[in-house]
């Protein structure tokens, strides 16, 4: 019997999760269910040959933190993590945190059941609307010497940084003596290497990775 241990602050999110599980899992029952971090890994220090499915945004101590935590306990422990986004950013921190799996919350409800099972067989699973940066990764890797950690080039790095802090694109073509056709290249280019959109998702991206302040 492969025993569950849930992990999301969110009630409803467990509620469902708990319900593909019994009803299109085999021999898989939940086990327990905690609410942030700082729980989760209190429980994972003494229940080690669980599967942990972790939400990553969570209270006191948030999934990455959080599993980081775990898997410098016990390296092998297996874990898959939830997300509400499919960005590159959050996909590359689970994985680096130790995640052996990462499935966005809308994803198909049988891809946790797929998931369970292909790290339980010691592979790594990561859902559809995720795969394609492993691709985009590996492809890139060729080109990615003159970039950094985040994927960018340092230029790419100061008009990410004057997005953030809210500049127009004129704003930024002027700051850099660029014409405005250059700046929008290089935002089109920023968005395609991190796999974002967005402009809130830009400037979350750039916060976090301490490119821009608040």
């Amino acid at each position: 019997m492969k025993k569950i241990v849930l992990a999301d602050d969110h009630a409803i999110v467990r509620t469902g999760v708990r319900a593909v599980l019994e009803r299109l899992g085999k021999d898989m029952e939940i086990s327990a269910e905690v609410s942030n971090g700082k729980e989760l890994v209190a429980y994972a220090k003494t229940h080690p040959n669980e599967i942990y499915v972790v939400d990553i945004s969570m209270p006191v101590m948030n999934g990455i933190e959080a599993v980081e935590q775990m898997v410098k306990h016990n390296p092998q422990i297996k874990v898959i993590m939830l997300s509400m986004y499919d960005d590159r950013m959050s996909v590359e921190k689970s994985l680096k945190a130790g995640a052996k799996g990462f499935i966005v919350k809308v994803a198909a409800a049988d891809e946790i059941i797929d998931a369970i099972e292909e790290i339980c067989a010691g592979r790594f699973y990561l859902c559809s609307k995720v795969s394609k940066y492993i691709v985009q990764g590996f492809l890139g890797k060729s080109t990615s010497r003159k970039r950094d950690g985040t994927g960018l080039t340092p230029k790419e790095k100061e008009v990410l940084q004057l997005i953030a802090e809210g500049y127009s694109s004129k704003q930024i073509a002027k700051s850099f003596n660029l014409s405005l056709n250059t700046i929008h290249v290089h935002r089109n280019n920023i968005m395609k290497k991190l796999g974002i959109h967005k402009q809130t998702e830009l400037v979350r991206f750039a916060i976090k990775e301490g490119i821009a302040q608040l």
